[in-house]
C-alpha cells in the first residue's frame, strides 16, 4: 500500500517538486548507499592490507632438542641445544613485493573510481526517462482534455444539425485511445521507480523528485575530449597494473637469488664431575650464518615470464581501451548531435502544425466540416510534442554519457 500511495504521489506531484531535489544530490546518495561501490571500496581496502604482508620478514625460526644420549665434551656432558634462525631475502626483494602490492592496490582505488563514474551515468540513464514519462503524460493528459472539449463541441454542432453524428464517434474513438494510453503511462512509472530506487538502494517505492524541463544546449566542438585519455581512471589503473607487474618482475627476479640467514645456537653442558677444569659445564653459544642455494630456477623463470605477460597483457589492453574510447566519443558525440537536430525540428513542426490546428478549427467552428481533419492535425501535434519529450531524454542520457567516458566528476 505504501508503494502505491509513493507512486501516486511521484505521478502527480513529481514536477511540482522537481527543484527540491537535484540530479547531483540524487548521484551523491547513490555514491553513499550503492552496495556494488561499496563492494568496489571494500575491494580496494582489503588490497592495501596485501601490503605489509608482502613486505614482512619471514618468521623466524626457534628449535629444542635435548640430548637422551648425552654428547661429551671436554667440559662436559651437553644435554640440550637451543637454535633460534632469521632468513633475510636478497637486498631489494621486499621493497618490489612492497612496490608491487600497493600499486595493485591504488589500481582497485581507480578501479572504484570507475564504479562510481559508472553508477552517476546509470543514475542519469534511469532518472531521464521518469522525466519522459512525467512528460508524456502530462501530454497525454492535456491532449484528453482538449479532445473532451472537441467532443463538447461536435455534440453541440450536432444537436444544431450543423455537424454529423460522426463527429462525436470519432472523438470517443480518440478519447479511448488517449486514456488507455494515459492508463499504460501510469502503469509504466512504477518499475522505471523502481530501478532508479534500486541504484541508490532505497525501498523501491520511494518517490523521485523530477525536474520541469530539460535544457538541451548545443556544445562545443570536441567538448571535454581533451579530456577522454587524461583523467580515465581505467586507464589510470591499467598503467597501475603495468608498473605493478613491472615491480613483480623485479621482485620475482630478485627471490631467485640466495637468501641470507642469521643464527644462534645455544647448547647446555652439564659439570664433569671427575675432574676439576677451567670452564667446566661452561654453555656453549655459537653464532651462525647460513646463505640458501636456489638451484631450481624453473619457478623463479616462470614467475618472471609470468610478470612479462601479464605487463604485454595489460599494454595491450589499455591499447584497446583508448581506441574504444575514441570510437565512443565519437558515437555519443553523433547520439547528441542528432537530437538536438530533432528537438530543433520538432520544435518548429511544432509551430506550424499548430497554427495549421488553428486555422482548421477556425474552418470547422464556421462550417461544421472536416473535422477528421481537426482531428488528424491535433494527433500531429500531441505526436511531435511526445517526440520531442523523447528526443530531450535521449540527449541527456547521451551527455551523461559523455561525462562518463570522459571521466566529468562534477
Amino acid at each position: 500500500m505504501k508503494i502505491i500511495i509513493n507512486l501516486i504521489i511521484y505521478l502527480i506531484f513529481g514536477s511540482v517538486m522537481g527543484s527540491a531535489q537535484s540530479l547531483a544530490d540524487y548521484q551523491r546518495i547513490a555514491s553513499e548507499n550503492n552496495p556494488g561501490l561499496q563492494a568496489k571500496y571494500k575491494a580496494f581496502e582489503a588490497a592495501l592490507e596485501q601490503v605489509p604482508q608482502v613486505g614482512s620478514l619471514p618468521d623466524p625460526s626457534f628449535s629444542f632438542g635435548y640430548f637422551v644420549s648425552p654428547v661429551e665434551t671436554r667440559v662436559g656432558p651437553q644435554r640440550a641445544k637451543f637454535s633460534l634462525t632469521q632468513m633475510f631475502p636478497w637486498f631489494g626483494t621486499l621493497e618490489a613485493q612492497r612496490d608491487a602490492a600497493a600499486l595493485m592496490a591504488e589500481s582497485r582505488y581507480q578501479s572504484f573510481l570507475d564504479a562510481r563514474n559508472q553508477l552517476h551515468y546509470q543514475v542519469a540513464a534511469a532518472y531521464y526517462p521518469l522525466y519522459e514519462l512525467n512528460r508524456l503524460k502530462q501530454i497525454e493528459q492535456k491532449n484528453i482534455e482538449i479532445l473532451q472539449s472537441y467532443k463538447t463541441i461536435a455534440n453541440s454542432k450536432f444537436k444544431s444539425g450543423t455537424a454529423p453524428m460522426v463527429d462525436v464517434l470519432r472523438v470517443d474513438l480518440m478519447l479511448k485511445d488517449a486514456e488507455t494510453n494515459l492508463s499504460i503511462l501510469n502503469q509504466k512509472g512504477k518499475p522505471l521507480l523502481a530501478h532508479f530506487n534500486q541504484l541508490l538502494n532505497r525501498e523501491e517505492g520511494e518517490a523521485v523528485l523530477i525536474r520541469d524541463s530539460l535544457a538541451a544546449e548545443a556544445l562545443s566542438a570536441d567538448f571535454r575530449r581533451d579530456s577522454l585519455l587524461t583523467n580515465n581512471p581505467v586507464l589510470e589503473a591499467l598503467d597501475l597494473k603495468i608498473q605493478a607487474s613491472e615491480a613483480s618482475e623485479q621482485a620475482a627476479q630478485k627471490q631467485g637469488l640466495p637468501k641470507l640467514g642469521v643464527g644462534l645456537d645455544y647448547a647446555v653442558v652439564a659439570e664433569r664431575s671427575d675432574m676439576s677444569l677451567a670452564d667446566n659445564g661452561k654453555d656453549i653459544l655459537m653464532p651462525m650464518v647460513s646463505v640458501s642455494i636456489p638451484i631450481f630456477r624453473s619457478k623463479f623463470k616462470a614467475a618472471v615470464k609470468e610478470a612479462r605477460l601479464m605487463q604485454e597483457s595489460y599494454t595491450l589492453q589499455r591499447e584497446e581501451l583508448v581506441n574504444s574510447l575514441s570510437s565512443g566519443y565519437e558515437t555519443v558525440w553523433f547520439d547528441m548531435q542528432q537530437q538536438l537536430e530533432l528537438i530543433e525540428l520538432y520544435e518548429s513542426q511544432l509551430v506550424t502544425t499548430q497554427q495549421s490546428l488553428n486555422l482548421l478549427f477556425s474552418a470547422y467552428g464556421n462550417s461544421g466540416k472536416e473535422f477528421e481533419e481537426v482531428l488528424r492535425m491535433q494527433q500531429q501535434v500531441l505526436k511531435y510534442e511526445k517526440m520531442k519529450a523523447t528526443a530531450e531524454t535521449k540527449h541527456q542520457i547521451a551527455l551523461a554519457k559523455l561525462h562518463y567516458i570522459t571521466a566529468k566528476t562534477e
